[in-house]
């Protein structure tokens, strides 16, 4: 079965373009990861959201909020989230060419794979592989993945193109802050002599798979020979619908109860609209809102 591409469009380089398929070069499926169970009933968890005031809720109550100061949040609506959007022209417009090394690996974010969409682009795809490798220069160009503006290098690798997303410039840290301290010297030539022969000693040829996670390799032999002796728990996590039912049995059950005795209680105050800006907590500002 083919790998399905997580975007399809246009590489266009001036009036040349071509129909492409964009592939992710990387997978964590193959990890080993755990779900969380409860001691006793060992049944899978199911995280629900708890309002410091309410208590449990429903995931239909969220709305999503920015902290501009802290504890404090401005209401993001999804009409809001609308109005920036950006749709997808289905575009990877070539914009700039620069030297393969001047791209910091610091702003490589992640990795992609580019193909030819069918058999009519081969042609243009390959003449623009070709270019690339021969200048030893990496295409800049912009897409849109997701709703969101991404720009991109491209560069040739093996018989197609590798793509890879940059980070924003606000995103990375600058060096100052954790070198700043560290003084450049002049080591002693002897010791220099020596660590460059050690490092000559063992110089070799990157092969990743040399260096597999010695951690995940003895986590799963831990597994195998775990199962050997132990019979697998069947961890299903109970239906939503059968806790819904369980509530509303058990609220018709206390309905249909007699209470001991009546108590007064003062009437709540209707309840006021929802402020855009809101405060976080459980303060006088969060307090208006309640119902």
């Amino acid at each position: 079965m083919a790998p399905r591409a997580s975007w399809k469009g246009y590489l266009k380089l001036s009036l040349v373009s071509c129909p492409v398929r964009l592939y992710p070069a990387t997978s964590s499926s193959e990890r080993i990861s755990f779900n969380q169970l409860h001691k006793k009933t060992h049944n899978r968890i199911n995280m629900k959201p708890v309002d410091p005031e309410l208590g449990l809720i429903e995931r239909s109550d969220l709305v999503k909020g920015y902290e501009y100061e802290d504890k404090k949040y401005i209401i993001i609506e999804d009409s809001d989230l609308e109005s920036v959007r950006i749709e997808s022209n289905h575009t990877m417009n070539i914009e700039a060419f620069v030297d393969q090394d001047s791209v910091d690996v610091i702003y490589q974010d992640a990795p992609y794979y580019l193909a030819p969409d069918g058999a009519m682009a081969e042609e243009t795809f390959i003449v623009l592989r070709e270019a690339l490798r021969r200048t030893n220069k990496l295409a800049i160009a912009r897409l849109v993945l997701s709703s969101r503006e991404r720009v991109v290098t491209i560069g040739a690798r093996d018989t197609g193109m590798f793509v890879c997303t940059l980070r924003n410039p606000n995103e990375v840290r600058g060096t100052s802050e954790y070198f700043g301290n560290i003084p450049v010297g002049k080591p002693d030539p002897e010791m220099l002599q020596l660590a460059e022969a050690l490092i000559q000693q063992k110089a070799t040829t990157f092969d990743p798979q040399n260096y597999e996670d010695r951690y995940e390799i003895a986590l799963m032999m831990m597994i195998r020979e775990k199962l050997k002796g132990h019979k697998p728990i069947i961890a299903a996590a109970p239906e939503r619908g059968n806790v819904v039912n369980l509530m509303d049995a058990l609220k018709a059950s206390l309905s249909q109860s007699k209470p001991p005795a009546k108590s007064k209680t003062k009437a709540e105050p209707p309840a006021k609209p929802a402020l855009k800006v809101a405060a976080s907590g459980g303060g006088k500002a969060s307090a208006k809102g309640r119902k």
